[in-house]
């Protein structure tokens, strides 16, 4: 319905073309009329604009068929080019325009060229002002961060605060507890979700495994959440680099053009991003700051689920996932026992801490005062 509709546009438009192009060139006399035949003229204007008609209306569904791929094509264009060139390149156009338009109306009075100068000034300084804009847009934005919002420099401070870029990663977005972080308001900034990552969340989703497609579908639910339900700004960024193959790589390079910083739980992504300069924030760093602190002598009471590495060992874990190793805590498995901590080891994948059976030390000092007797009576 609606391409016979646009089909019937172009018809009539066509035909009113030919109209006005033939009554143009009868008046002009550029197609000699006998004058014993005035009506000639009316029948020539006729006969025109019903041929170039029946033309647009033969060549309606190619004109329809090529303006629809351009269309697709220009779309697809802007939707992968960053919102950043984008302003920036809509900034740079107004600006060249308003150049050319000033030096046009200047010199219009030049003879010959001043009626065509205008055109062409536009043209140049239009196409130099979008290309400046995109390659200068980091300068372009920042020049209008700088400028007072109602006079008041403390709110263009709270602006350039939430202009701090966080870039996602596929490993945090799974992991889901950045939606908790989120909730709670400590997160600042945008959050940025790069097109590769959903396409990797993607790949995940529809795999054949079926924990790899439980993951993939949890981050996307994620996603979701982070984007309906949470305060903070989430922006897609649709831009890839063809040249780098890792995901790992594309966001590092990502973090680096926005100057802004990584949201992982990947340690290598983490040394990676920091060896080439660019912040990291790691969720399990924050969950382990987190944590308690528990220092040696502390008592308290664990359950021991099952035995350890070394032999008598015993392994219970608190209620944010800290592993306890027990000594000795083999015999007490399946029972919630006291403990006392001995020791606390800081490691990359989190808090361990050593202790032992609450009571085990007061043996432990009678044994050597019996033994120290046994001795003083030898």
């Amino acid at each position: 319905m609606l391409s016979n509709i646009i089909r019937a546009i172009i018809t009539m438009i066509a035909m009113i073309g030919g109209f006005s192009a033939a009554y143009f060139l009868t008046n002009l006399q550029i197609i000699n009329l006998p004058y014993v035949y005035p009506q000639s003229q009316y029948t020539i204007i006729v006969l025109t604009g019903l041929a170039i008609g029946l033309i647009g209306f033969l060549l309606s569904p190619w004109l329809i068929y090529r303006t629809t791929l351009t269309i697709s094509w220009f779309e697809s264009k802007l939707q992968k080019t960053p919102t950043q060139d984008i302003i920036g390149g809509v900034i740079g156009l107004i600006v060249g325009l308003v150049i050319a338009v000033l030096l046009g109306s200047s010199f219009s009075r030049i003879p010959f060229i001043g009626d065509y100068l205008p055109i062409i000034a536009s043209l140049v300084f239009g196409y130099l002002g979008m290309s400046v804009g995109v390659k200068k847009k980091e300068e372009v934005l920042s020049f209008f961060t700088f400028i007072p919002k109602l006079g008041s420099k403390e709110k263009s401070v709270r602006t350039a605060e939430r202009q701090k870029y966080k870039v996602l990663d596929t490993s945090v977005i799974i992991d889901g507890r950045i939606a908790d972080i989120c909730k709670t308001g400590f997160l600042e900034g945008v959050l940025i979700i790069p097109g590769f990552v959903l396409e990797e969340l993607r790949h995940i989703a529809d795999s054949s495994d079926v924990l790899k497609r439980n993951r993939g579908r949890r981050g996307l639910d994620i996603l979701n959440l982070i984007r309906k339900d949470m305060e903070i700004p989430v922006q897609i960024y649709e831009k890839d680099y063809d040249d780098i193959a890792e995901v790992d790589s594309k966001l590092v390079r990502l973090a680096q053009e926005l100057t802004g910083r990584i949201i992982t739980n990947d340690y290598n992504l983490n040394k990676v991003a920091e060896l080439q300069g660019v912040p990291v924030l790691n969720i399990n760093e924050l969950a382990n700051a987190l944590k308690p602190v528990v220092l040696p002598g502390e008592e308290m009471v664990v359950q021991v689920i099952k035995d350890g590495k070394e032999s008598g060992q015993g392994i219970g874990y608190l209620d944010d996932g800290t592993m306890i190793v027990v000594d000795g805590g083999k015999k007490y498995i399946g029972q919630t026992i006291g403990v006392l901590v001995t020791s606390v080891l800081q490691t990359a994948a989190g808090r361990m801490i050593f202790a032992k059976p609450k009571g085990h030390e007061k043996k432990s000092a009678a044994s050597s005062q019996d033994m120290s007797e046994v001795n003083a009576i030898v």
